[in-house]
């Protein structure tokens, strides 16, 4: 049911969009473990390894799918908060068509370029064949990818947040139980664990592009909507492009932070594999809800009901730090039992690092969680140079600093300590932007 985010209390409004969202991310995060669970429990040590090589490859055809569900969905919440339903149209197609186009030449450079992505990252000769398999499966599943989150990012613009979770939730499911009938008893090996992503990731985004047509068709405009238009393509590339950098350059500083913590010893490095899972679970969770706030801020804009968004921003704030608090004292209290779900209680040295590397960086969820939200009003405004100053200083410092810590008395903690220092620092940009918007300066005016 599409819902106008732009009448109705904030608070209960903004929370009972939001919430479905939270509950979408975790069945994202089942999804993408599934893979990872299946083949380490059911074929073997190498096929886990071959997933999770394959995934560094992954993470650059999710940055741009991300960035074309984040373009469409701030967009069409703009037009559809303005009641401007012919080119809110108008975008959806636009973004289809796009996007199809984007997914062909991202297929053909997979294809073409994948084993050299592979080589380059030093994959073990031993698990390059199940790599680029596994691989070639999923640049299969591209389209899937790419139209699933554009429809995801439809249904959120009207303000419809329960679809998607709808969807993903039984998706997720399907998914693990056709993963291990795929493995044991049709023995495909890690050919079935991509496979059954492939069928699964197909079946929910044929229906999902189907139902969501199928709600812009009902919805009645007073024109005849374009079909392609060259000045919308531009106005969504405004919001996708920057998302797709922004994706794209975490994940790249992310490996170049791998690459300092790699020089302290497999010890260090497994420690860090375990908790950084967590840590990802609820940062990536914080920009699910952020997102929801894009699509709250973009309805409203578009409807220049300007004085919701600070109420809009006040209630997410109460919401993420609401989630913060059972999520810091989970990590601080029981944090060695989430490590051991990942490791053997043996490993002394990987425990200590990660309850020191979750000890360093809950606390400081407080912090990023309130930038998330600010960043969701920044990119829902269509602010995008400022949003993506607020990130990238982000993602500079703690890569500086964990390279520079990582060599001083501090050793390892060093780079522990780099990630609350570059949040900290980034949450203080992403406030004073959102506070200097002219959203404000609109509502102070009347």
């Amino acid at each position: 049911m599409n819902k106008d985010l732009t009448v109705g209390n904030p608070r209960k409004v903004l929370w009972a969009f939001c919430l479905p969202m939270f509950g979408s991310i975790i069945f994202q995060q089942l999804y993408n473990i599934a893979d990872s669970l299946v083949a380490g429990k059911f074929v073997g040590e190498q096929a886990l390894a071959a997933v999770g090589n394959s995934y560094e490859v992954t993470l650059i055809f999710i940055a741009f799918a991300f960035g074309c569900n984040i373009g469409c969905s701030v967009v069409v919440s703009q037009f559809f908060g303005a009641k401007d339903f012919t080119s809110m149209k108008t975008a959806v197609y636009t973004t289809l068509i796009a996007s199809g186009v984007l997914c062909a030449f991202l297929m053909l450079f997979g294809f073409i370029g994948c084993r050299t992505l592979l080589t380059a990252i030093h994959t073990p000769s031993e698990i390059l064949s199940d790599s680029m398999l596994y691989l070639n499966i999923y640049i299969l599943g591209l389209p899937f990818l790419f139209f699933y989150n554009i429809a995801t990012g439809i249904f959120s613009a009207l303000g419809d947040s329960r679809t998607p979770f709808i969807f993903l939730a039984i998706s997720s499911t399907a998914n693990i139980a056709v993963d291990i009938l795929f493995v044991t008893a049709f023995d495909m090996g890690i050919a079935g664990v991509a496979w059954a992503t492939f069928l699964c990731q197909g079946v929910s985004c044929v229906l999902s592009l189907l139902l969501v047509l199928r709600r812009i068709a009902a919805i009645r405009s007073a024109e005849t909507s374009r079909v392609f238009s060259l000045s919308m393509l531009k106005r969504l590339a405004k919001i996708a492009v920057p998302s797709i950098l922004q994706q794209s350059f975490i994940s790249i500083g992310n490996i170049f932070i791998q690459s300092v913590i790699n020089g302290f010893g497999t010890s260090v490095v497994a420690g860090y594999a375990a908790a950084v899972k967590l840590n990802n679970l609820v940062i990536t969770s914080f920009t699910t809800l952020g997102n929801g706030v894009s699509n709250y801020a973009a309805q409203n804009i578009g409807a220049k009901k300007y004085p919701r968004i600070r109420e809009g921003f006040s209630a997410g704030l109460r919401l993420v730090w609401t989630l913060c608090v059972p999520i810091v004292l989970l990590y601080l209290l029981a944090g060695k039992y989430l490590l051991l779900l990942f490791m053997d209680s043996s490993s002394t040295d990987a425990l200590h690092t990660g309850m020191q590397f979750l000890c360093i960086l809950s606390p400081f969820y407080f912090v990023v969680s309130a930038k998330l939200v600010g960043d969701g009003i920044l990119r829902g405004a269509g602010a995008m140079t400022k949003f993506m100053i607020a990130t990238f200083t982000d993602l500079i410092l703690r890569v500086v600093l964990a390279f520079v810590f990582s060599r001083s008395a501090l050793g390892v903690t060093g780079i522990w300590c780099a990630w609350p220092i570059g949040w900290s620092t980034a949450t203080v940009l992403s406030l004073l932007f959102y506070k200097h918007g002219y959203w404000n300066k609109e509502e102070a005016a009347k």
